[in-house]
């Protein structure tokens, strides 16, 4: 009785701040398309949406929100994160948890990454092994405020090869965890359609393949390429009948290649991208989401982590950045991405700064978690701070393009119009 209590008192409590008019009375607001700050920022929020901005009049009863000293910017967008899991250099825990744990573990995780600042994330794979999509639970739950979360993407499960880097059964319990194309594990075009029928059947709203090996991972070949070009073929074409596109992990350069001409509109982390590969991003529009962030992380896990994994991440984590320099200079498409948990739930603004020390200039790198994460989901509701457009808006204590780390210490967040956080 007392958690119904709750949950009745969240939707009330949700629903009547959203439809009472509001005024963010901030210093400046963040144009993101140009860089510069504009003043004064008097944004007024109705019904959700951005109403007026410096507005003549307001509506009666609008509430006055003073965020003297702060800067306001939209809602950040993290392209790369699995809400469900967190990593602590294995993920041995995957097999002791139910969906309902999986869930409990995920709502946690969200809440921690909309405080953040971040109120859009493509959830790009969940990791439980469950019949249930655990991500397109939470995306419905957040739609219709029942939780505190982002906006969330959901993918369902990564789909990948049988022993590839998503058989989270890890080859460890032959006979004991049996795993297929509902789980997303295929062997053969057959399966393929399988898999991507299964997740799109059940709330699916992109899909992500394993085009390659991986890091955090038992294959020893961080590059090789796993699903074969016929079966990535089919993936992406069975999957753009429903209108859904597919994201591709992708580290090795013959993979990224592969999952290109497949016509993926997105290749994860592409660590060892090569000349050839850019020139094809390019040609055909294809959206880079590096997730280097990482990089620190990960190497202050090294002697927590199995050998294999260990290996792989010294090899890769140093090329990735190079290339991703590369990618940058030759101006790739990219979006934000983390791959929390790696980067911890709650702290994906620390990609910004890997962003900006491979030589993005920081309006660049907040373009990534802005304008080009809504443009690469086909979204023009959100990404910036204009007239009719989502009212998910962040507040910040100072200029971000001249200090990008105040990114990390977002001051107050709305969603929808909702207040979720708001610290002098």
């Amino acid at each position: 009785m007392k958690h119904l209590l709750s949950l009745i008192l969240l939707l009330i409590t949700t629903f009547s701040s959203q439809a009472q008019p509001k005024l963010l009375k901030a210093d400046a607001y963040l144009n993101v398309n140009t860089g510069k700050l504009v003043t004064p920022a008097n944004l007024l929020i109705e019904d959700g949406m951005i109403k007026d901005i410096d507005p003549k009049a307001l509506p009666e009863n609008t509430e006055i929100i003073d965020l003297n000293g702060k800067v306001l910017l939209p809602g950040l967008m993290d392209m790369h994160v699995h809400l469900d899991s967190d990593f602590e250099g294995n993920w041995d825990y995957i097999y002791k948890e139910s969906s309902s744990q999986g869930t409990i573990r995920a709502i946690v995780n969200a809440e921690k990454t909309l405080l953040a600042g971040f109120t859009t994330v493509r959830n790009i794979g969940q990791l439980h092994l469950t019949p249930e999509l655990i991500d397109v639970a939470i995306a419905e739950a957040s739609n219709k405020g029942l939780i505190i979360a982002p906006r969330v993407i959901p993918s369902g499960h990564m789909i990948t090869i049988s022993g590839g880097h998503g058989d989270l059964s890890l080859g460890l319990s032959e006979g004991l965890i049996e795993l297929g194309p509902r789980d997303g594990i295929v062997n053969g075009e057959l399966d393929a359609i399988e898999a991507v029928r299964y997740q799109i059947k059940h709330g699916a709203k992109f899909i992500k393949i394993h085009a390659t090996a991986g890091v955090l991972s038992m294959e020893e070949a961080v590059g090789a390429q796993q699903l074969s070009n016929e079966e990535m073929r089919t993936i992406v074409e069975e999957a753009s009948r429903h209108h859904i596109k597919v994201a591709a992990h992708a580290h090795g350069t013959e993979g990224i290649i592969a999952a290109i001409n497949a016509g993926v509109y997105s290749i994860e982390h592409g660590s060892l991208l090569d000349d050839e590969g850019i020139r094809l991003m390019k040609e055909k529009g294809v959206y880079l989401v590096p997730t280097t962030g990482l990089s620190n992380v990960v190497n202050d896990m090294v002697d927590k982590m199995h050998p294999v994994m260990a290996g792989k991440a010294k090899y890769v984590l140093p090329l990735a950045k190079e290339n991703l320099r590369k990618a940058i200079k030759s101006d790739v498409k990219i979006a934000f991405g983390t791959d929390t948990p790696v980067i911890p739930h709650g702290q994906n603004a620390i990609e910004f700064s890997a962003l900006i020390a491979c030589g993005m200039s920081p309006i660049e790198a907040i373009k990534t978690a802005t304008i080009n994460a809504a443009n690469m989901l086909g979204l023009s509701d959100r990404g910036e701070l204009k007239v009719g457009l989502l009212a998910d808006i962040i507040a910040v204590d100072s200029n971000p393009i001249k200090d990008i780390k105040t990114l990390e210490s977002v001051k107050f967040v709305m969603k929808d119009g909702v207040v979720y956080k708001n610290e002098k």
